[in-house]
């Protein structure tokens, strides 16, 4: 009877944890399991990607807007067999205009119109794979391999570009609405209706358009398919495979903004899709570029080339460089790289004022002079006579001519090496003297690099596009060496580096070069951070003293007639010893701002490979300058 109880009781506890536990299950869990019975019965699809943001200049002006277009989408419908499949593929193919298979989609038409190759795998591999030792890819790698293309010569253009179809349409999870082609024409949609194509849809998509034409192409960016080696990085922010992301410069940089939000939509039980939230636009990106000063600037570009190349000596003259800034907070307002091709046809190269490099002369002698005042290598305002220097085996080393009685101020202003060259030797702690040796090493180049690189020349200027290089610091150390990386002919800058080093100037800080000045969102304005990076490595009494002598190269120096007098200017022209496919030229280069005592507009005007070194006379045509004139008149009469 004892034993009973104990069973009896063993029994009612075992019933009352039962039913406490059903209680627990149907009352306090209840919420949570009806929330995922819904996430896993309401499964959500998203939509296509949603139209980009716009991009604008300054002033609200379109640059980059979206075009919708008519595009053919599949849907795949549930119970669908791979014959309707290839046939929806045909049809297809008989009608749009579409390009044919690659040979690796070709191949895998064959497989599935021939009983998926298993003819092509040996019992023993087939054995293999149920033993887990070979993969279902492996096997499907050897079919192909195993695809003769004498079996494919059968196929004709339409066989071929309904194989390209038949992969678009198996391409990703067999729920997502797969897009076949964009922009097709009225006919091809008029055709494509009456046939009633099971699973097939036309509606509209979106494309870039450039509202400019090709102003600024080049660095607004493209848009297209994620690239193969950035694919989990996109995965893991949460795109799909098939997403449009920005591929390049603008449109990568501000992909998060400019990307939309995608519609999304319910799978209903037959596999169709139900809408339950709209697409919605990106985030429109302001720049900081005019539209109208940008054509001027592009412009003037065009029509100096076309003058320079009726002039002797500039038959390696072919593409010049022009920017415009905000000295003050880096603001690009304009920014143009122009080649003149040799059919009289026009390039737009600006890409290249961030990826390419070039030697730029005695524009940068303001930044190698720092040298001198930051060591006080040289006395203040003292006069000395200007003159050559002979260093052991290398030639004779001088100015472009004989200057005279030269100061830190007119050394500026007349472009003085030889006051440069000093200020080198008394940097390696030696007394010049003719055929001397100098034993400039590492850290005489440093001393010098470091100074460059605080006004931004030789290091990145973090201006808002991918792919920024650096520029080239030469890898020899040698005494010749080191002078000439005091006067601008060794190590070759960034065209926006030059435009960093200028502003740096005008401000005394080095601040990041930006062409995004916003992101705008349903007319709610974000202002996009400005970064300084450095504070100029000088004391201001030496920076007032540069800008000194710098304005005085405008108004009696080599700088003369560059820009206006009037507006106040500054700034360093300079020409170097280059070559174009091992021809001796010179090219040209100018940095400066105005007015001196507050800056509005900072100006960069780069002419490589100018004219012929060893030509035919002596005759140069001094493109740098009357680009840079003819851009300066213009923007003190444009909103000044």
């Amino acid at each position: 009877m004892k034993k009973n109880y104990y069973i009896y009781s063993f029994i009612s506890i075992i019933f009352i944890i039962i039913v406490i536990r059903l209680f627990y299950l149907c009352f306090i869990l209840k919420d949570d399991y009806q929330k995922l019975y819904k996430e896993k019965t309401n499964i959500t699809v998203l939509g296509n990607s949603a139209p980009r943001g716009r991009i604008l200049d300054r002033s609200g002006n379109i640059l980059v807007d979206n075009k919708g277009v008519k595009t053919i989408y599949y849907n795949k419908i549930k119970g669908i067999t791979i014959s309707e499949e290839l046939d929806i593929a045909k049809k297809l193919a008989s009608i749009i205009n579409i390009k044919e298979a690659s040979m690796n989609e070709l191949k895998n038409y064959w497989l599935v119109n021939n009983n998926y190759g298993k003819n092509l795998i040996s019992k023993e591999e087939y054995e293999l794979y149920k033993k887990r030792k070979i993969t279902s890819k492996d096997l499907q790698d050897k079919k192909l391999k195993r695809i003769d293309v004498k079996w494919l010569e059968k196929y004709n253009s339409i066989d071929k570009k309904a194989a390209h179809i038949y992969a678009l349409m198996n391409k990703g999870y067999s729920y997502e609405k797969k897009e076949i082609i964009k922009n097709i024409t009225d006919l091809e949609c008029a055709k494509i209706v009456e046939e009633h194509i099971k699973g097939i849809t036309i509606e509209m998509s979106w494309e870039r358009v450039y509202l400019y034409d090709e102003t600024l192409k080049s660095i607004l960016g493209s848009v297209g398919s994620i690239p193969k080696e950035e694919i989990n990085s996109y995965l893991k922010k949460g795109y799909n495979l098939n997403d449009i992301v920005g591929i390049s410069y603008l449109e990568k940089q501000y992909e998060s903004f400019l990307k939309g939000e995608k519609s999304i939509y319910k799978l209903n039980k037959d596999n169709t899709l139900k809408e339950i939230k709209k697409a919605k636009r990106g985030s429109d990106l302001v720049l900081s570029i005019d539209i109208n000063i940008q054509k001027k600037v592009e412009e003037i570009l065009k029509e100096k080339l076309k003058i320079a190349k009726t002039m002797p000596n500039t038959e390696y003259y072919h593409e010049t460089y022009a920017m415009i800034a905000n000295p003050i907070d880096g603001s690009i307002i304009a920014i143009s790289g122009i080649r003149l091709n040799d059919d009289n046809t026009y390039s737009e190269i600006t890409s290249n004022t961030i990826n390419s490099s070039f030697i730029m002369g005695s524009t940068v002698k303001a930044a190698t002079m720092s040298v001198g005042y930051k060591y006080k290598l040289f006395e203040v305002d003292k006069y000395v006579q200007d003159r050559c220097i002979k260093l052991y085996l290398v030639p004779i080393k001088c100015s472009h001519k004989n200057l005279g009685r030269i100061n830190d101020l007119t050394a500026l202003a007349k472009s003085s090496n030889y006051f440069q060259f000093m200020i080198a030797i008394n940097l390696t702690n030696n007394k010049y003297y003719p055929n001397i040796k100098l034993n400039a090493n590492e850290t005489h180049f440093k001393i010098y690099r470091d100074m460059l690189e605080s006004y931004g020349l030789g290091t990145k200027t973090n201006i808002d596009l991918p792919g920024e290089v650096e520029g080239i610091k030469g890898s020899m150390i040698a005494d010749d060496l080191l002078l000439n990386l005091t006067i601008g002919q060794y190590d070759a800058y960034t065209p926006v580096e030059v435009l960093q080093y200028i502003n740096t100037i005008a401000s005394s800080n080095r601040v990041s070069l930006s062409l995004g000045s916003a992101i705008k969102s349903n007319d709610k304005i974000i202002p996009i951070e400005k970064k300084t990076l450095n504070k100029l490595d000088l004391d201001e009494e030496s920076l007032n003293r540069i800008r000194l002598g710098l304005s005085k190269v405008l108004s009696e120096g080599t700088g003369k007639g560059y820009i206006n007098e009037q507006l106040k200017p500054v700034g360093k022209s300079g020409t170097s010893e280059t070559f174009y496919k091992n021809h001796p030229t010179n090219s040209q280069a100018f940095a400066g701002y105005f007015p001196i005592d507050n800056p509005k507009y900072s100006i960069v005007v780069i002419t490589p490979d100018v004219f012929n070194k060893k030509g035919r006379n002596d005759l140069r045509y001094y493109a740098a300058s009357k680009i840079t004139r003819e851009i300066t008149d213009y923007l003190s009469e444009y909103n000044y």
